[in-house]
């Protein structure tokens, strides 16, 4: 038994078996002497070309939009665990708070890529896409409020701003003061170019709330 693979224009010829017949030898494809049966040959239209990253964006927009928000939703919460877990810098609970959209978005974001790749209905995706930009402008607005808590413009939830005057458990002041660890609110424990994580995740959240209404807004195909 051989297998022979040839290709030509506009068609791939995947295999060609050649089962000869019993008792006799089978001649060679340099003599023209073929004893035997074609089994079987497959024949399917020649593969395109790959495509760039540019062209698959091009082609299809909702998938690349989806995926975009999904990666940088990521990226943005594995960067907070690393400023919790291994810079050591403990978060507030205004902190705490702004990770909540990205518990929907990251989720949510990956869902419609993958709806969006097996070509599910444009309404359906468009609806997804509305409540990645709701949760990523929630997100925006939470960050705006800290911000704005760190650089004095108003006042913070007094749980972890202002100054500290509950002391009605039981105990000494003195002890009370030792004991409690309170991480403010209304200090950036770390800024860079004179932004403070809250305000970068400001940055970031309406970035995302972009992409999600270019979602919205894209045409699918068909």
């Amino acid at each position: 038994m051989r297998v022979y693979q040839f290709r030509h224009t506009g068609f791939a010829v995947t295999s060609i078996t050649l089962s000869p017949v019993a008792g006799k030898p089978s001649g060679g494809l340099a003599s023209g002497r073929f004893i035997g049966t074609v089994a079987r040959v497959f024949v399917q239209p020649e593969e395109t070309m790959p495509q760039s990253f540019p062209d698959r964006v091009h082609a299809e927009p909702a998938t690349a939009a989806a995926l975009a928000v999904f990666a940088i939703g990521l990226a943005t919460l594995l960067g907070a665990w690393f400023f919790q877990y291994v810079v050591k810098l403990a978060p507030c609970p205004l902190c705490l708070e702004q990770r909540i959209p990205y518990y929907v978005i990251i989720p949510l974001s990956l869902l419609i890529a993958i709806a969006a790749r097996l070509r599910a209905p444009g309404a359906l995706i468009a609806v997804g896409f509305l409540v990645l930009a709701i949760a990523a402008l929630c997100g925006a607005a939470l960050g705006a409020y800290h911000a704005g808590v760190e650089w004095r413009w108003w006042p913070g939830p007094t749980d972890c701003s202002g100054p500290v005057t509950d002391f009605s458990a039981k105990g000494s002041i003195l002890n009370q003061l030792q004991s409690i660890r309170v991480v403010r609110c209304d200090e950036a424990a770390w800024r860079f170019l004179g932004i403070s994580l809250a305000g970068y995740n400001v940055l970031i959240s309406l970035l995302m709330a972009a992409i999600a209404a270019y979602g919205v807004t894209v045409r699918r195909p068909a």
